[in-house]
């Protein structure tokens, strides 16, 4: 049994390189090659990590990185009665596509909230309102070439109050019952919407509050670390990352605001004579000008690379 102010972790020798933030190591060497002889390990799992995945592009290039350091994965992601519910089927396809061990998805419903765009019947800002709102669009008929230029204090109205806090909260009660030191998140302070919870500060914050707020960081047992590999990187450079690690971004989904388009489905009707019958289908794809549209068509103008959910 572990006992008080000893850690229960997987040793192993190495180097230690980049910052908590930025490029945090599965495990801390300096603590291991100064401690190893005095932790006591009944217990050796493979190291995990508890990352979370919206489905879109930032979660899942996060969730490739992490899986290229080496952990087992263990995704979680929520289902919170938003509009853009279809990014939940993504995050199944890539949780899939990169072999998580388990995939978790939790379901409240913060429409009882309300107080986003995104959890309410309040309208998502386009191309034309975006840019009333005090952001810039260059050459809005090719919304490749847009760029989003945000204002002072500018918070659009797809902030969802708290939604880092709450996401971060639910993978530290599952990391602390995995016994995972390890939580990524994909925030990016960069190419982003101005969201307050995606700042370095506030995710600093959140770390130094999780290792106050649980048993097994107070017992000694952890220490948690709040990682997110894509903070200080341009959407291009997220993009061109995610594609250098294998990363099918046919798979992931990041418009706010989902289109109806009705397909023609031709069908062999059951007749003697074989005639050809056409049904019509609904498929959802991206509006192509809310603001999380623009990122993404800018990021992949930007690396170079066509993005596999547009159509010529």
């Amino acid at each position: 049994m572990v006992k008080k102010g000893q850690r229960m972790t997987c040793i192993k020798k190495q180097g230690v390189k980049g910052s908590l933030l930025g490029e945090s190591p599965p495990h801390s060497g300096g603590f291991a090659e100064e401690n190893e002889a005095r932790i006591l390990e009944p217990f050796c799992p493979m190291k995990r990590a508890v990352v979370l995945l919206s489905g879109g592009v930032d979660s899942s290039t996060t969730l490739a990185i992490a899986k290229s350091r080496g952990y087992e994965l263990y995704a979680l992601s929520f289902d919170y009665s938003q509009r853009h519910k279809i990014e939940l089927e993504a995050a199944k396809k890539v949780a899939l596509a990169l072999g998580v061990k388990k995939h978790l998805t939790i379901k409240f419903d913060l429409r009882e909230i309300g107080g986003s765009a995104l959890t309410s019947e309040m309208e998502v800002p386009k191309a034309k309102e975006i840019q009333d709102a005090g952001y810039k669009i260059q050459d809005k008929k090719n919304r490749a070439s847009c760029i989003v230029h945000h204002a002072p204090s500018s918070i659009p109205v797809t902030y969802v109050p708290a939604r880092n806090t709450i996401f971060l909260s639910f993978a530290l009660s599952w990391a602390e019952v995995l016994l995972a030191e390890n939580i990524f998140i994909g925030a990016n302070a960069v190419d982003y919407s101005g969201y307050p919870d995606c700042r370095p500060e506030y995710l600093k914050a959140f770390e130094a509050m999780a290792n106050l707020a649980t048993r097994a960081s107070v017992e000694g047992q952890m220490k948690f670390k709040i990682n997110a590999p894509l903070i200080n990187m341009t959407k291009a450079e997220i993009i061109k990352n995610g594609s250098s690690l294998g990363l099918d971004y046919s798979l992931t989904w990041s418009c706010y605001d989902p289109q109806p388009k009705q397909l023609q489905v031709k069908a062999k009707a059951k007749t003697k004579d074989f005639s050809t019958l056409t049904s019509t289908s609904t498929l959802l794809i991206p509006c192509g000008r809310c603001d999380s549209c623009i990122f993404r068509a800018k990021g992949f103008k930007e690396a170079g690379i066509k993005d596999p959910l547009v159509c010529e």
